[in-house]
């Protein structure tokens, strides 16, 4: 019953194979792509009929997290069964979304979902790039009607070689971890962490990881040959389209004929300004429309396409005039406001807006145990900086549904948060659980990088040592297909139109640090990206050095709300004392000084309070369980247990003596019961520690010697062991008896 075809080819030092026939027979394009042990099942549906009343392509791409293909079992021990996808599941959708988006017909209304399932993971092995080739594949032989096949991959650098898919031990050491998806001849997407890599270098490590694709783009397009079928014409079938078109070009006419009046004879610098001037060119271009007596079902669609339309006269401007809706210069940033220290008691605030972007940034830090625990289908660790983005309707002066974040913003906050990590200082230096919140209070373009230079701010503001301060640009495109260019510095919503880019790129003045790239064109030419890098760069430099006059370096001091953290060494062998059994001596010092106590295997006790006097009893205690005792040491000690040969006494935390009763008193004492009970605090002297590490003490060393006390009270008696006997004696071991009784040698 099944018809089942298999492909391989080696790839980047491992095998590529696409099973096509056994799994998921009933959609339209589905395949297995396996490369070393990691599997994924793709598949690839179209919708029979288009989704009327739509003014968009409808595209959906689903990445599922199955743990089972890790051999893990979820953490939660109430939910075994997988729920909200992880930020990590997000982010790998959302790379293979903007993958595979520009390649697609806008004009299409026919809803197409792309879905990938992991049934295997390679724990060595990069699970988006096989993901991304998956895709691909599915696509590729579906009906569906796609500008395929690209390839993917991820790009490494050990010792400034770059390396292709390098496995994760390898990425732990790169100084780039690179995601590239495109063709040897032009970019469509890249997504990328970096330590500060030289702009050339940056630009260089994307078209050699592009070049690295074309071997699994000619394997895929063999087995699209042998075995796609027929790709349909799905613009051709919405009904009334080419009416649709028609109606398009008389509002494309129209709106180029009042770009003077209405879009560029007075400066629109501001978001409010630009939605009055779509509302009045909506309004203005369906008077025209009824005036050439468009229907209504029609005239609604094209007017929802008013942004578009305007969007592709800004870009013909650029164009032709280097012209800009706001007036600016194709290189110029919009006017900057920086400022720190505008909330009370956080620990850290910096708001940084740029034009209408407004971002404010606000650091809390933690104690090491603060640290946030990954638990996901490929991560296991703990995460010790965490940036979180959010936005609202307000944000876009607008209302609707306040909800949790959507992709959207895990994106941009992922993207900021990996722009700063380079930078931050290790956990060593600064043991402190940091967490930035990204409060986005206006958009109108590049919210994610706003937050980069919101969170730099807040974070020097607060205290933490940066390495060095970073910084962030979004780099748009005008462009027309196959023609003219121009790349255009710091990036507004109205200038994102069709044929654009949003290359958002982030760093410190000596190299990139994170960057994000999307397009709707159907690739970028390697003579566009270089631009946009060279023109970036020059952005980050401006925008750095502005921030610098209101902070240019971290402050010394932390912030007096922020809590204070103590880092004592100890001897790793003493931990289980500090611990205690069953947690019970840590637990104690917590209860009763309020702090929060750290420990590492290497023996680093954190302790972590906002209390300076809770903070100092609570070092003290620690110390008092872990040091070791000396002979002649006196301490106040509490009388814990009594027995008849003497009394032991507490004198740290973890350490008892025994005061035997002969150095009690000076004079003769029969019972220690008889002068001393429980709980009573008395001051001892460490007489001597023995060889077995048990601690011999005195109280009358302490006491000065009463003129006539008897020569018996001098001696010391011999000591005892813990149940009151004395030396074993007899025997046939001369060692065990101690020599005290000798046997006669003939015997």
């Amino acid at each position: 019953m099944l018809d089942v075809k298999s492909w391989s080819t080696e790839w980047g030092g491992q095998t590529l194979t696409v099973e096509v026939g056994k799994l998921a027979l009933q959609v339209g394009g589905s395949c297995t792509v396996q490369y070393g042990d990691t599997m994924i099942l793709a598949t690839a549906a179209i919708s029979a009929e288009p989704k009327e009343g739509l003014d968009y392509f409808p595209l959906s791409v689903e990445f599922q997290e199955k743990l089972s293909a890790a051999g893990k079992i979820k953490g939660s021990r109430f939910i075994k069964r997988e729920g909200r996808p992880s930020d990590w599941v997000v982010l790998a959708g959302r790379v293979i979304d903007r993958s595979i988006r520009p390649l697609f017909d806008d004009n299409m209304r026919n809803e197409v979902q792309v879905i990938l399932t992991p049934l295997s993971l390679d724990p060595e092995g990069d699970l988006t790039t096989t993901a991304l080739i998956a895709a691909s594949v599915a696509l590729s032989i579906s009906p569906i009607p796609w500008n395929g096949p690209i390839g993917g991959g991820l790009i490494g650098r050990i010792n400034n070689e770059l390396v292709l898919n390098p496995s994760i031990d390898i990425v732990k050491e790169s100084d780039l971890e690179m995601m590239v998806a495109g063709t040897p001849e032009k970019l469509v997407m890249v997504e990328s962490a970096s330590k500060e890599i030289d702009d050339a270098d940056f630009t260089s490590a994307m078209k050699w990881g592009c070049e690295q694709l074309a071997p699994v783009i000619e394997f895929i397009k063999k087995i699209q040959s042998e075995i796609g079928v027929e790709k349909i014409d799905a613009v051709a079938e919405i009904p009334g389209f080419e009416i649709e078109v028609a109606t398009t070009e008389i509002a494309t006419k129209y709106i180029e004929s009042i770009t003077d009046s209405m879009i560029f004879d007075s400066v629109k610098i501001g978001r409010k300004d630009r939605v009055t001037m779509v509302k009045s060119i909506e309004k203005s271009l369906e008077a025209h429309l009824v005036e050439k007596g468009v229907e209504s079902d029609v005239m609604s669609v094209v007017l929802k396409k008013a942004k578009m339309l305007i969007g592709v006269q800004i870009s013909k401007r650029i164009l032709d005039k280097e012209q800009r809706l706001d007036g600016r210069s194709i290189t110029e940033i919009r006017p900057l406001h920086v400022e720190i220290d505008l909330i009370p008691r956080v620990h850290g605030s910096g708001l940084f807006m740029r034009g209408d972007t407004q971002v404010l940034s606000m650091v809390t830090l933690g104690a090491p145990g603060d640290v946030m625990t990954l638990d996901t289908m490929t991560e296991d660790g703990l995460q010790r900086y965490m940036h979180h983005y959010s936005d609202a309707p307000f944000t876009y002066g607008e209302t609707g549904w306040m909800r949790g974040p959507g992709r959207r913003a895990i994106g941009h906050g992922a993207l900021a948060e990996r722009a700063i990590l380079p930078v931050l200082p290790t956990q060593e230096d600064f043991p402190y659980a940091m967490r930035v919140t990204s409060e986005v209070l206006g958009s109108n373009g590049s919210s994610s990088m706003a937050s980069t230079c919101g969170s730099t701010l807040s974070l020097m503001a607060a205290g933490v040592p940066l390495i060095k301060p970073v910084a962030g640009i979004a780099m748009g495109l005008a462009s027309e297909p196959g023609g003219r260019w121009k790349v255009i510095t710091d990036l507004q919503d109205v200038e994102d139109g069709p044929n654009a880019m949003d290359f958002k790129i982030a760093g410190t003045k000596d190299g990139i640090t994170a960057v994000q790239m999307d397009t709707k064109t159907q690739g970028l030419s390697w003579d566009i990206v270089e631009q946009t890098v060279i023109q970036s760069k020059v952005a980050r430099i401006d925008i750095l050095g502005q921030m610098a006059l209101v902070i240019s370096e971290p402050r010394a001091e932390l912030s007096p709300y922020a809590p204070r953290i103590e880092t004592i060494q100890i001897d790793p062998e003493k931990i289980r004392d500090v611990v205690g059994p069953g947690g019970k001596v840590i637990n104690k010092i917590i209860d009763e000084t309020g702090v929060q106590i750290d420990i590492e295997q290497d023996g680093r006790v954190m302790i972590t309070s906002t209390d300076g006097e809770g903070m100092k009893l609570a070092i003290q205690m620690v110390k008092d369980i872990t040091r070791e005792v000396e002979a002649g040491e006196i301490f106040d000690g509490k009388v814990v247990r009594l027995e008849d040969f003497g009394a032991f006494v507490q004198i740290l935390p973890n350490k008892d003596g025994l005061v035997h009763v002969s150095e009690i008193s000076w004079e003769r004492t029969n019972k220690p019961s008889d002068v001393l009970k429980l709980g009573d605090i008395v001051k001892v002297k460490v007489n001597e520690i023995d060889n077995l590490g048990r601690v011999n003490l005195s109280m009358k060393a302490l006491i000065p010697r009463p003129e006539g006390a008897g020569s018996f009270d001098d001696k010391p008696r011999p000591p005892r062991d813990g149940f009151g006997r004395g030396p074993r004696s007899g025997g046939s071991d001369d060692k065990k008896s101690g020599g005290f009784f000798k046997k006669n040698p003939r015997s």
